[in-house]
């Protein structure tokens, strides 16, 4: 199969799950400013979400620069990444309905945390459908931010039961983490 057709395929799914989140955001029911500043805490549950979503995107856009060909083991791993993904918008809205109460804050970590342990599955499969010679394999030899995401993950999941924003300071510095993607890429590739 052609990368180009897994990449259509991935831009598809991404497209819907920004969607569906994006008809998450209800408008306030009375015409103030008041009435639109109720709505906080779910407009910022979307602006973190819309942002991970990207970062997926972009990342992996980068990513698969660097993939020659795509097995049926390859395809079935993005599929897995893309369900984890496509869970996000239900945390969001969730946890954003509900002002950040530590039960919903929790799962909305989970729903950050598992598509981050699909994307570690889906650079293991490139790896081995690729081999330890190719160009995926000697970028991953440093990821840095790839082994301190977890940890965050599992701290601001903890931390939600105790101070839900510590846990969403988590969560953000993940994304920040991540915001820009590797220029050792780009460099691979020019």
């Amino acid at each position: 199969m052609q990368k180009d057709r897994l990449l259509a395929m991935t831009d598809g799914v991404i497209a819907i799950i920004i969607t569906i989140m994006v008809l998450e955001l209800k408008a306030p029911h009375g015409t103030s400013f008041a009435a639109l500043a109720e709505l906080w805490p779910v407009f910022l549950a979307y602006a973190l979400s819309f942002i991970y979503v990207a970062i997926y995107w972009n990342n992996h856009h980068h990513y698969f620069h660097l993939v020659d060909r795509v097995s049926g083991g390859l395809m079935w791993a993005n599929f897995n990444l893309l369900f984890w993904i496509s869970l996000v918008p239900f945390a969001t809205a969730w946890m954003g309905e509900h002002e950040f109460a530590p039960v919903p804050t929790a799962l909305y970590g989970v729903s950050l945390f598992m598509p981050a342990i699909a994307w570690w599955i889906l650079q293991i499969v490139i790896v081995k459908s690729q081999g330890k010679g190719s160009k995926m394999a000697a970028y991953l030899g440093r990821d840095i931010k790839g082994t301190v995401s977890p940890y965050l993950y599992g701290a601001g999941i903890g931390l939600s039961f105790v101070a839900p924003w510590a846990a969403l300071l988590c969560y953000l510095a993940v994304a920040v983490l991540w915001l820009v993607p590797d220029r050792r890429i780009e460099k691979m590739v020019g």
